[in-house]
């Protein structure tokens, strides 16, 4: 997936039907957080699980009220003629991604340190503990990516 600004509006290009389409989806600026969830069915309906990481960093708040948003997975679903799923999951983000990232640790030459999806790291230079900081992906390897800092 591919992340993009465009004059204030974020762009997310989802898997379209075929291999190589994708599909823009225009993302408001108010977007607080993106994250990957399955609806579990309930007594009485259905649910999502927020991560404690979206509460914890404070990007949303328990028993505020928020719009949400459900964007189909078409990267999910297996390709015509694959035989089987790869045998590592993907690294979940991809290079030229923008996203917000918590800054939770240093590493041994200084480095800022996010966690995203499944504890996959993000390294981020120049980065300090504690902030929040719009990155671009700008290298991915299947156990950590490096993200350069935007704003």
């Amino acid at each position: 997936m591919r992340h993009d600004s465009v004059a204030g509006k974020g762009l997310l290009a989802m898997p379209s039907s075929g291999p190589t389409e994708a599909t823009p989806v225009e993302l408001s600026e108010k977007l607080l957080c993106l994250f990957n969830a399955e609806v579990e069915r309930t007594d009485d309906g259905y649910a999502v699980t927020i991560p404690d990481r979206e509460i914890d960093i404070g990007t949303i708040e328990p028993g505020d009220v928020y719009r949400v948003a459900l964007i189909a997975r078409g990267d999910d679903a297996p390709s015509e003629g694959s035989g089987s799923a790869p045998s590592q999951p993907q690294p979940p983000v991809e290079q030229g991604e923008i996203r917000y990232v918590e800054i939770e640790d240093l590493g041994k030459q200084g480095d800022g340190i996010a966690r995203v999806e499944r504890g996959y790291v993000i390294i981020v230079p120049g980065a300090d503990v504690g902030e929040r900081v719009k990155i671009e992906v700008s290298e991915v390897k299947s156990n950590f990516a490096v993200g350069e800092v935007l704003e």
